[in-house]
């Protein structure tokens, strides 16, 4: 057994979406330590002290299995990734010259506030599959208590205070064993244990749930593995061959889900991660740095967090210095790049523009620069050109009868797409405000239900009610 990792190339593609899940609420908006959002950290893969763990209903272990097939003198690279959670306090420099821990300290360009940071870890070794088949392989490994001090300088250049950040010791084990199983080819079950193994016990004062946050300091954050096969490949756990169905369901994983991952139509690495994911997931190319809030769509968060005030974006840039590249990506994204944000149907990109490669992180730089940005020379659909309805567009036959805006109608919600608020509406009188054709050559009616009092308020705002024509039937004009 070797340390030595396979070529970074082997995990480069896969990483980019280990990252996503490494730091996957690490912060989320609106990015300040005070938001109650914010307040309960660490909340995907976190393996905590054997000691505290199991009373909690925390986790202490992973365990990761999957069906390899390994061709030749094959060896497995793997690396273990997680988060060291470190406690930063702040402190203010005194007249005395002393120093004094304080809830939070003013700059002019941030506010510095006690937070914990997470520091990224990784375990790596290469190993080959024969020395598996012949036992198990166990590789323990130590993250050592240390404790460091960052001086904070004023407008003037001269020191203020000072961050001190306090890490604990970190101990875990990674077990690797592989299995031959009793099918036509040549195959094995590998299984890949990420424990923590830490001796830390919780004081007699900290015996209730509230030491969580003495807990974190000492756990593996954020755990997940990246397993690599030098020649052969892994199966799918979601979509395995027919004749590797039964082994496959053999294979208990525990708080984590393997998929495979790389280039899509390659099958030499997985990913094992403790957020459900798909074989070959990869980032949004429209994507354009990590926000680390997928509870939201980019656009979202961009427009969101551009609308904080000054004073909540000077907390949320002495949160953390990751919450800081957020605001600073919200404020300086262009117009060109938010528009993209909006939305891409990547189904109908073989359909429009077969030939064209699909876009990539990178092919968005261009538009931090000066230069013009892409300009479509014509939308796919533009409203504000598009042909006004005319007389045959507003109103439709149902039942023979020409229907329009002020027609009177019968809801009647259709059992195979319609929710549950929708069929409290049936046999209800309505209006109709307007007939509405969607791209797809749909057709909508907008309605106002009879008897409502917010239906001034509807109007208004355009908040209408939407039935299709089958979900209705004519009553006699008003």
């Amino acid at each position: 057994m070797t340390t030595t990792a396979l070529p970074e190339s082997r995990f480069a593609v896969a990483r980019q979406v280990a990252d996503a899940v490494l730091f996957e609420g690490y912060v989320l908006y609106p990015y300040r330590a005070s938001a109650a959002k914010n307040r309960l950290r660490w909340q995907f893969g976190v393996l905590v002290p054997p000691a505290w763990g199991p009373a909690q209903g925390e986790h202490t272990f992973q365990r990761t299995e999957v069906v390899m097939e390994p061709r030749g003198a094959a060896t497995l690279a793997v690396e273990l990734r997680f988060l060291h959670a470190q406690r930063r306090t702040v402190e203010e420099l005194r007249p005395d010259g002393s120093f004094a821990a304080v809830p939070e300290l003013h700059l002019p360009d941030r506010v510095l506030v006690p937070w914990d940071e997470g520091t990224e870890e990784r375990v790596e070794m290469t190993v080959p599959v024969a020395e598996l088949e012949a036992g198990e392989v166990t590789l323990p490994f130590v993250r050592p208590a240390r404790e460091e001090t960052e001086p904070v300088l004023g407008a003037d250049g001269k020191e203020v205070g000072r961050l001190v950040r306090r890490t604990e010791r970190a101990d875990g084990v990674l077990r690797l064993r592989a299995e031959q199983l009793d099918v036509p080819y040549r195959a094995f079950k590998l299984t890949a244990v990420v424990e923590n193994t830490s001796d830390w016990t919780p004081g007699a004062d900290l015996a209730g749930g509230a030491d969580r946050d003495a807990a974190l300091p000492r756990s593996l954050v954020a755990a997940h593995l990246l397993l690599g096969l030098s020649a052969g490949s892994f199966l799918s756990m979601t979509d395995p061959p027919e004749w590797a169905r039964a082994s496959v369901a053999t294979c208990a994983n525990r708080h984590t889900w393997p998929v495979l991952a790389g280039e899509p139509g390659s099958s030499d690495v997985v990913l094992s991660s403790p957020i459900i994911l798909e074989d070959h997931p990869g980032i949004a190319p429209e994507s354009i740095g990590a926000m680390y809030d997928a509870t939201e769509i980019d656009e979202i968060l961009a427009l969101r967090t551009a609308a904080l005030t000054d004073q909540e974006k000077r907390e949320a840039r002495g949160t953390d210095p990751r919450a800081a590249a957020v605001i600073d990506l919200a404020e300086s994204m262009p117009p060109e790049v938010l528009e993209r944000l909006h939305g891409a149907v990547r189904a109908l990109r073989e359909i429009t523009d077969p030939g064209a490669p699909a876009p990539t992180p990178e092919s968005f730089s261009e538009l931090f620069d000066e230069e013009p940005v892409f300009r479509p020379e014509t939308p796919w659909w533009d409203p504000a050109h598009a042909d006004p309805a005319g007389p045959a567009g507003d109103r439709i036959l149902i039942d023979g009868t020409s229907v329009g805006p002020g027609s009177r109608v019968i809801l009647r919600p259709g059992l195979r797409r319609t929710d549950a608020q929708d069929l409290f509406l049936q046999g209800a009188a309505a209006q109709v405000e307007a007939v509405l054709h969607d791209v797809d050559g749909g057709v909508h009616l907008a309605v106002t239900v009879e008897g409502d009092p917010g239906a001034d308020i509807r109007r208004e705002q355009g908040r209408f009610l939407y039935f299709q024509p089958d979900e209705v039937a004519p009553l006699e004009d008003a």
